[in-house]
């Protein structure tokens, strides 16, 4: 944030830099649980639109929030080409700092994103960060409100460090948006809980010159150009930039 106010891009984008945790974020150990019919709520929703959860990846150790990653794996029924869903619980443990002027704005979230179904998962593949990265990012985003007292929503961008770098050595993405899930309807994206209602935001990863091109002209306009090209929640690295070659940096 400048003296005269906040840092606004030519796209019409609020930057929020993420230097220093909020003073009562650090240190806090261990992370608060989320009730355990929130968890069931979000398991059997998802269960119900994209198929049951066949394991998760439990936190060991956690600050702010306990941050779990679940796995529903492809569903065959569905036909051949079915993605991997990964999806996180414990991020809505906490409200997040939506402002006041969103109104209703949902105050709790969790995350997901989608998968080849050839993704190498588990232990062994995890000692390779290319393999791990969707993992730990969920797991990073889905500390990040709580951890910087903010809110993630439509269209918010998260870079891979200033200035951005790949999100994984040999991978073509530095950065993320986050927006509604393309795998679920508007009406269930949003789940009813014994904590309130829980939104649900996919994680899109996106290339150095995306993340440019929507701090310059605004999240519409780079969405405009994800649907142009076809873009959904599924994590393709072989996926080439959306930005126009008129819009690209030289």
């Amino acid at each position: 944030m400048s003296k005269d106010g906040p840092e606004i891009t030519r796209g019409g984008s609020r930057v929020l830099r993420h230097g220093e945790a909020a003073a009562d974020a650090a240190g806090v150990a261990p992370g608060v649980a989320e009730d355990a019919a929130t968890v069931e709520a979000i398991e059997a929703h998802l269960a119900a639109h994209l198929g049951p959860p066949a394991s998760v990846w439990h936190e060991l150790v956690s600050d702010l929030v306990h941050i779990d990653v679940h796995v529903i794996p492809p569903q065959p029924e569905r036909g051949d080409g079915e993605p991997i869903t990964l999806f996180t619980t414990g991020m809505s443990a906490r409200e997040m700092a939506v402002p006041a002027e969103l109104g209703d704005a949902p105050r709790r979230a969790e995350l997901l994103l989608r998968l080849p179904p050839d993704w190498q998962l588990g232990d062994d593949a995890f000692s390779d960060e290319r393999w791990y990265f969707p993992v730990r990012w969920l797991k990073i985003l889905a500390r990040l409100p709580h951890q910087y007292r903010t809110w993630l929503g439509w269209g918010h961008t998260i870079p891979s460090g200033d200035p951005p770098a790949p999100l994984a050595p040999g991978v073509p993405f530095t950065g993320w948006i986050v927006a509604p899930p393309t795998c679920l309807d508007e009406a269930a994206a949003t789940v009813a809980t014994p904590a309130g209602p829980v939104a649900l935001l996919a994680i899109y990863p996106l290339h150095a010159d995306e993340l440019t091109y929507k701090l310059e002209h605004g999240a519409d306009a780079l969405f405009e150009q994800m649907d142009k090209a076809g873009v959904i929640d599924r994590i393709d690295p072989a996926r080439p930039s959306v930005v126009p070659r008129g819009g690209r940096k030289r």
